[in-house]
Order: C-alpha cells, then sequence, then structure tokens
C-alpha cells in the first residue's frame, strides 16, 4: 500500500510540474521573500560597497548582520532562530528500543516497536461490508438476513453467549447450525463483528469448527476485534488449518495476547521465507517461558516443515497434564502420536476434530465418525463416503475393515434378512443412534414386510435420523397402532390429519419400557407441539405422566412469542439455546413441547416433526 502511494504520489507531482513548466518558469520562492516586510527605521548606517562579480545575480533581501558577525536566516513563518531551532527536535518516547535493540529484533517486532503494521493494498470495491455476513443466503436455504436486524441486540447476544456447548439433538444440531451460518444483519445496538464472532464460538461450540472457519473468513482481516480472533483462532485449530489464521495475524500483531498467539506468529513467519528468524523466536520462546515447552517444541516442528531446518525437533510429553487445541492441531498436523493416557481423557470435541483435521488416520476418522453422526456434524451419506474409503484401501487389514464390510452388507447382501442381519449388527445391543444414521439410506432400500416387525421401529428412526420421512411411511400399513415404529410414523408425517387417537397414546405408555417412560412423555410433548393431539386428551396424558407442559419461564414466553410472530430465525436459535446438552437425558419433555410448538407456528414444521420423533427414538 505504501508504495502504491508513493509511485501515485510521484506521478502526480510530475503531472502537475508539467503542467506548470508549460505555462512558463514558475516563483518557488515563498511569498515573504518576494515581498520582504518593511524595515524597521533606524539610525542610518553606511551601506557596504559591492564587490564585483564575475557574474550577475539576482539581488535579494537579506537580514543585517548580527553584532557577532553571524548572518541568520530566519525560517519562513517562524519566530526567531533560538525558538525554532528547539521545536524542530524530535522526542521519542522513554521506553523507545535502542539501536542495538533494533537491531537484534525481527522485522515483525521492529514493526510493532516502530508502529508500523504490512498494508494489504485491496481496492475500495473489493472491501467487504460487515452485512449480511455468513455462507447460507436465503436462496440456499438460509435465513431471512434482516430477520434480527429490529430484535433487541441483548436478547441475541445473551442467547449466543449461552449456546456455548453441544446440542442435545441430531436435528436441532442441524437447525442451529444453519442459522448461525445464515447470511444475518446483526440486531439494532449490537457490532457486526461481535456479532460474527458469536456466532463463531457457537458453531466452535457445537462441534462445527469447519462452519465456523468459513464464517470468519467473509470478514476482512482488517476488521477483526479481539472477540473475533479469539473465536477464528479456536475454529482454525479445531480443523487443524494453523495457517489460515496467517494473515489476520500478520496484519493486527497485537490482537491477542497469549503464548500460543506469539508461537503462531513465529510459524507464519517461517512459512513466509523467514525460516530463521522464526527459529530465533522460537528458541527465544522457549527461554523466556511465553509458552510451555511441549508448545514451542510443536511449533518449532510445525515451522521446520517451511524449510531450512538444521536440526531435528524432539517432542516430549512426559510432563504433559493436559491436552489443548494448540498442542492436538499440531501433533495432528506433524504426526505426532498423541498418548494414550491423554487420548483417554479427551472428550467427544477433540474426537470430532479427529473426523474434521484431514491429517488424522482414515481408521481413526471412521471408528469417531459414530459420534459426529449422531450430534449432526457428519450427513448419512458424508459417513458413508468413509466408509467406503476404508474398504477401498489397501493400508489396512481385512480385520480393521470390519464394519465396512458389515456396511457393504447392509446394501448388496442377496436377500432382506441378510441385510437387516447387517444393519442391526452396526446398531449393536444398544441401538446406537450413529449406527441408525449410518443406515439410513440401506433402511430406505428394505422392502416393506410383516416379516421385520420387531426390527419397524428400528428401521423407520433409522430412516428418520436422515429425513427420509416419505420413505419410513411406506411402513405405515405394516405397524401396530401404539407401537413405537406408529409412533414415530404419527409425528413424522408431513400432513397433519386430524388428531391421533388417544387411546393410541395410552396403549403406547401401557408398553413404555424406557426409564420414567420418557419416551411416552416425549410422545405427547410432540404430538400436542405439533396440535396433533385433542386439548382434552393432552391434560389427561400430561396428567397420567405426571408432567406440567405448560409451566412458563422467561425462555418459554420468549420462544412461544417469537413463534406467534413468525419469526423463524429468532425461534432456531432460542430452540438451539433450550437443548443444549451431552445427551438426550439431559433433555426435559416440557422443553420440547415449547420447542416444538414454536418451530411449527413459526414455518419450521419439517424440522419440528423430525426433532419430536429423533426425542422418541432416542428417549
Amino acid at each position: 500500500m505504501k508504495r502504491a502511494f508513493l509511485t501515485a504520489s510521484v506521478a502526480g507531482f510530475a503531472l502537475t510540474s508539467s503542467l506548470a513548466l508549460a505555462g512558463g518558469p514558475e516563483d518557488l520562492l515563498p511569498p515573504m521573500f518576494r515581498d520582504p516586510p518593511p524595515q524597521q527605521q533606524a539610525t542610518p548606517t553606511p551601506s557596504p560597497t559591492p564587490t564585483p562579480q564575475a557574474t550577475s545575480r539576482p539581488q535579494t533581501s537579506t537580514p543585517a548582520p548580527s553584532s557577532s558577525g553571524e548572518v541568520v536566516q530566519p525560517i519562513p513563518g517562524g519566530s526567531s532562530s533560538s525558538s525554532s531551532s528547539s521545536s524542530s527536535r524530535a522526542s521519542l518516547p522513554s521506553d523507545f528500543p535502542s539501536l542495538a535493540e533494533l537491531e537484534r529484533m525481527d522485522e515483525d517486532e521492529v514493526n510493532a516497536a516502530l508502529g508500523l503494521r504490512p498494508q494489504f493494498d485491496i481496492p475500495a470495491a473489493a472491501r467487504r461490508a460487515v452485512e449480511k455476513v455468513g455462507i447460507i443466503a436465503q436462496s440456499e436455504g438460509g435465513f431471512p438476513s434482516a430477520s434480527l436486524r429490529n430484535q433487541p441486540g441483548a436478547l441475541v447476544s445473551a442467547a449466543l453467549q449461552a449456546s456455548n456447548g453441544p446440542v442435545a439433538s441430531r436435528w436441532g444440531h442441524i437447525l442451529m447450525r444453519r442459522v448461525l451460518a445464515s447470511r444475518l444483519d446483526a440486531p439494532q445496538g449490537m457490532d457486526p463483528v461481535s456479532f460474527a464472532a458469536l456466532r463463531a464460538k457457537a458453531l466452535a461450540g457445537m462441534g462445527e469448527a469447519a462452519t465456523a472457519r468459513a464464517l470468519v473468513q467473509d470478514i476482512d482481516g482488517s476488521d477483526y476485534n479481539p472477540l473475533l480472533a479469539e473465536a477464528a483462532f479456536g475454529a482454525y485449530l479445531g480443523t487443524g488449518d494453523v495457517l489460515g489464521m496467517c494473515p489476520v495475524a500478520r496484519l493486527q500483531t497485537d490482537l491477542l495476547d497469549s503464548g500460543e498467539w506469539e508461537l503462531l506468529q513465529a510459524i507464519c513467519s517461517a512459512y513466509l521465507g523467514e525460516a530463521r528468524s522464526a527459529d530465533r523466536r522460537l528458541q527465544r520462546a522457549l527461554g523466556t517461558g511465553v509458552a510451555e515447552e511441549i508448545d514451542v517444541r510443536l511449533a518449532q516442528r510445525y515451522a521446520g516443515a517451511a524449510g531450512e531446518a538444521g536440526r531435528a525437533v524432539n517432542v516430549e510429553w512426559g510432563n504433559v497434564s493436559e491436552m489443548s487445541e494448540w498442542r492436538y492441531a499440531l501433533a495432528r498436523a506433524v504426526g505426532e502420536d498423541i498418548p494414550d493416557e491423554l487420548a483417554g481423557e479427551m472428550g467427544p470435541g477433540y474426537q470430532i476434530s479427529d473426523v474434521l483435521i484431514p491429517a488424522t488416520p482414515l481408521l481413526r476418522r471412521v471408528e469417531v465418525s459414530s459420534i459426529a453422526g449422531s450430534r449432526g456434524i457428519l450427513s448419512s451419506a458424508a459417513m458413508v463416503d468413509l466408509y467406503s474409503q476404508l474398504w477401498a484401501s489397501d493400508r489396512y487389514e481385512a480385520s480393521e475393515k470390519a464394519r465396512a464390510a458389515q456396511l457393504r452388507e447392509a446394501y448388496v447382501a442377496a436377500t432382506p434378512a441378510q441385510r437387516l442381519a447387517a444393519m442391526k449388527a452396526l446398531w449393536g445391543e444398544g441401538r446406537d443412534y450413529g449406527g441408525l444414521v449410518l443406515t439410513a439410506y440401506a433402511a430406505a432400500r428394505l422392502p416393506v414386510s410383516e416379516d421385520f416387525g420387531e426390527d419397524a421401529g428400528a428401521l423407520i428412526a433409522s430412516m428418520l435420523a436422515a429425513g427420509l420421512d416419505r420413505n419410513a411411511l411406506r411402513w405405515a400399513d405394516a405397524v401396530s397402532d401404539g407401537s413405537e415404529a406408529w409412533a414415530l410414523l404419527a409425528l413424522a408425517r408431513p400432513d397433519a390429519g386430524g388428531t391421533v387417537d388417544g387411546g393410541d397414546v395410552d396403549s403406547f405408555i401401557d408398553d413404555d419400557g424406557s426409564a420414567q417412560m420418557r419416551k411416552s412423555a416425549f410422545l405427547v410433548a410432540g404430538l400436542a407441539g405439533l396440535g396433533r393431539l385433542d386439548q382434552d386428551d393432552f391434560s389427561d396424558l400430561a396428567e397420567r405422566l405426571g408432567v406440567n407442559y405448560q409451566r412458563r419461564s422467561a425462555w418459554s414466553d420468549k420462544i412461544g412469542r417469537a413463534g406467534d410472530l413468525g419469526n423463524s430465525t429468532l425461534v432456531a436459535l432460542l430452540a438451539g439455546l433450550g437443548m443444549q446438552g451431552q445427551d438426550w437425558g439431559q433433555m426435559t419433555p416440557r422443553h420440547l413441547y415449547h420447542v416444538v410448538r414454536a418451530l411449527n407456528a413459526a414455518g419450521l414444521s419439517a424440522e419440528a416433526r423430525m426433532i419430536a420423533a429423533e426425542a422418541v427414538a432416542r428417549g
């Protein structure tokens, strides 16, 4: 940018000079030299005799000599020589580094000390406004961009800050991801950059680091603030994309104040061809204790891959007691094995990162894909793709491909019974929901048969896990009233078709073997929220189950009001907040009722149906 500015300045000066010369010579003397001020009248003094000159020169007025014989030329427009001399001296801050200290600094440190930053020559037309920030437009399935514009910023900010973890429902997760990734304008009174930062942080907390990374990339680096930088840094680490943060880190070096941020600066320098300078910075970080040794060693290993690595780096995990996003991302990126004692203590968040980080071994990605699938991070098709890659790979033994072989049998086995047997093996004894997601399309290919009546509920739950409601409805005439398969179809059918018979719900409750009859409580909540249960039956069933579905709270009032007003964006945001939790054990039937009712009222009936059916399947 500076070079472009200087070039433009020189070009402009040359242009103006040529125009001036075209009209004749220009007098460059200041006005006071052309018209000197009148001298004070004093005692006449003899005029000095002019000295003959070889060539004639223009005569100009000069000040009278001082008593010491010096001729002092005053500065145009200034005062006396003594005052102008003292005021023209530059003063530096007391903490300004010395010349020796500047020589020992790296380029980034010198720029920071001098207040200089790298500039990017981005034309004004190419700069992006911080409006409608997101990655999904309304025409692509996103929410209306102006739907939160007139909402109170405090309400939206509080909802986003509280959404700091996973969503219990797979379909609730998918809905929340869609609203957070939509191209939205900031609410009134809320900074647009901070609005994007809170959305990115909420996405990362859900395990959607890849979506969060795409969201923060929709904002120019010069517009970043510390809140967005922190959210973006976590998103890049969550996907193993360490270098993705470099453009912002180089542009605004002081956005964050942490050891990892200092190490990132060195890594970015290494990949910009400043390998020796980066190595010195990392050595200094190791000596000064800016970060723990394990963090510096991993950074040295990563930076060394940029070239000119003069020595090997040994990474020792012996004194490491906990894992961090920085350690995890760099260890995966450089192929460093994580000790079993640390790997065993890592929660689902790191297992989901394994699926998202391309450097993770394929077998490991397949092993943890069930968690990502049950959460809603991976689709059924994406899970099948991972298993297909494992099946086609020559790097693994047949025993390591056992589940991939079972999935293949679920699709291509000779008889429907054999295909069902393969699906049941993938579900396991506890009917793992990730396994149901994996087999959704295989279940949809299975012919309808009363011979599979005992497994109809699982087959329908599998299809609904991928949103295949029309395929599931083919089983409507093959299931018995009051069964689990009937309950799932009663919730999933897209047409209202009147209310459900309360007697059939009573039959379901009679056969419910779930803890505290949670499946029954969820069924009643879903049917009532969708308007498919008579009000009298709703009251009787609620009394039988001992659940007060109508109890109000600040959250239920807000989501209910948003639903009545048809604000689908705010409803989706508050629904995701109401379904926060690691699993369905943390979800209450009352919350489900308010979520389903508000979603259905706001025009999100498809999402309401899938969430209600999922609650019964996983209750």
